[in-house]
This record gives structure tokens, sequence and C-alpha cells, in this order.
């Protein structure tokens, strides 16, 4: 039951870095928050699976810090990407 305080900090945290890391034109609205809560409920999920219980500090601060560190990466290669390709088929389609 306690993966789901780890999925909302995960959402919350990518909401956050949605509005912080530069080109939302170029990305849905909900992907930050659901990578977010996809890689803090990974993170919750391996670190309970090697032992780690709710009392533990370490699974909190895993779950709060590794979807700050991945969802801002995750966000910068994205929109790298998105514009290198809309930069290519406006090349192709000889547009503008």
């Amino acid at each position: 039951m306690h993966i789901l305080l780890a999925l909302i900090l995960g959402a919350v945290i990518g909401l956050a870095a949605e509005l912080l890391v530069p080109g939302r034109d170029a990305r849905g609205a909900a992907l930050a928050p659901v990578v977010g809560a996809v890689v803090s409920g990974a993170a919750w999920t391996i670190l309970t699976w090697t032992g780690l219980g709710i009392a533990d500090p370490v699974i909190w601060i895993v779950a709060v810090l590794a979807p700050a560190v991945v969802v801002p990466l995750v966000l910068v290669v994205l929109t790298r990407v998105r514009a290198a390709h809309d930069e290519h088929e406006r090349r192709r389609l000889r547009i503008g």
C-alpha cells in the first residue's frame, strides 16, 4: 500500500520536471509524470525485493531521488530527439 506514496511522489516530481525542463511543446503533458511514477515505483519495488522495509529511510530517499535524476534526463533526451526528427522531416518535405 505504501508504494502508492512512491508513485504519487514520482508523479509530482515528474510534473515539476515537466514545468522546469524547456521544450514542453515537443512533449506530451502526461509523459513526465508517468515516467516519474514508473521510475519511483520501480525503485520502490526493487528495494522492497531486496528486503528494505518502509521504516528504512533509504527506500524513501531512493524513491524521491531516482525520478528527480531520471525524469529530467529523459525529457532532455526526448526533446533533442524530437527536435532533430522534426528538422529532418522539414528538410525531407522541403518545408520552411
